[in-house]
């Protein structure tokens, strides 16, 4: 009787081994960040959540209480009052500074514009001065007793500029917010303009097209995705509204309460009220609620780009 021997295991191609090889490299590369991004972004955001569905009690320590503190949240009067205040500021000052800011970079690629790269420079620069500089800059300007605005209200014998009033601290605010980031949206604009083909204006100039034409038909369909992400990067700004109205406080806080913004509200709730779990609730709100946000914006610009 022959014994028959067994066949050999099937080796792999050389090729599936290469391909193998080069995955395993890929994920090597990657690693770093994939580690730094679990440990700096995920597991905070994960931990968040996990704060957010417990409560401490007086009795009985930290107890889960599942969604009660999002309900909370949505009937909370501050929070919704600093949402509401949040979002009044982000439909009037984005805008406004989008608005700015594209005039900016429109004259700065005209060409026509007088040393216009003095006016890039100084354009830009505001974003170049560290936030609590620039506000205690404009707090300091805004100032009635002596500051540019007690200044120009003695000039002209009346209150002119009140910016420290109810109804002209948010403008205030917004002020100060524009002035430091029209530079920054400003070059994005500028470099999404750069990019255009210069065949296109010599073609526009043959056919005796003027510069608002050339503007309208070629430039501004250029900057719909630069626009796009202005506006995604100014309303994840806007919700993140904390270093401005926070310094400016002490100059006036009978008009700035601890709860004027979602973030200031969430901050003052940890770090003075010791209630982490319900701080943690509105972060997560606020997270949510701007994502939501910024995808809708960018879905709707990509729809209209294509």
């Amino acid at each position: 009787m022959t014994t028959v021997a067994p066949a050999p295991p099937p080796q792999a191609s050389p090729r599936r081994r290469r391909s193998t090889t080069r995955q395993w490299a890929g994920l090597g590369f990657v690693a770093p960040f994939l580690i730094v991004f679990a440990l700096t972004f995920l597991a905070p955001v994960a931990y968040s959540i996990y704060l957010s569905l417990f409560r401490n009690r007086l009795i009985g320590g930290n107890s889960f209480v599942g969604f009660d503190n999002y309900i909370q949240a949505f009937t909370d009067p501050k929070f919704l009052e600093g949402a509401g205040r949040v979002a009044l500021f982000l439909a009037i000052q984005v805008p406004i500074m989008l608005v700015l800011a594209l005039i900016a970079a429109l004259a700065i690629d005209s060409r026509r514009l007088a040393g216009s790269s003095l006016f890039r420079i100084g354009i830009f620069l505001p974003y170049a001065v560290p936030g609590v500089v620039a506000v205690l800059m404009w707090g300091f300007m805004y100032s009635e007793r002596m500051g540019l605005a007690g200044n120009i209200n003695d000039a002209v014998g009346f209150d002119l500029l009140t910016p420290f009033t109810q109804q002209w601290i948010l403008v205030a605010i917004g002020n100060i917010v524009t002035w430091e980031f029209i530079g920054y949206n400003m070059l994005i604009f500028y470099s999404a303009l750069r990019t255009i083909p210069t065949e296109l204006y010599e073609a526009a100039a043959l056919d005796g097209a003027g510069q608002f034409r050339i503007i309208r038909d070629i430039k501004i369909p250029a900057l719909r995705g630069a626009i796009v992400i202005a506006t995604i990067f100014s309303i994840i700004g806007s919700f993140q509204l904390f270093n401005e109205p926070n310094i400016l406080r002490p100059l006036s806080p009978s008009l700035i309460q601890t709860y004027f913004t979602p973030n200031m509200y969430a901050y003052n709730l940890s770090f003075f009220g010791q209630q982490v779990n319900y701080a943690a609730t509105v972060a997560i709100i606020m997270g949510v609620v701007t994502a939501v946000i910024a995808y809708v914006v960018q879905l709707r610009g990509n729809r209209q780009a294509m």
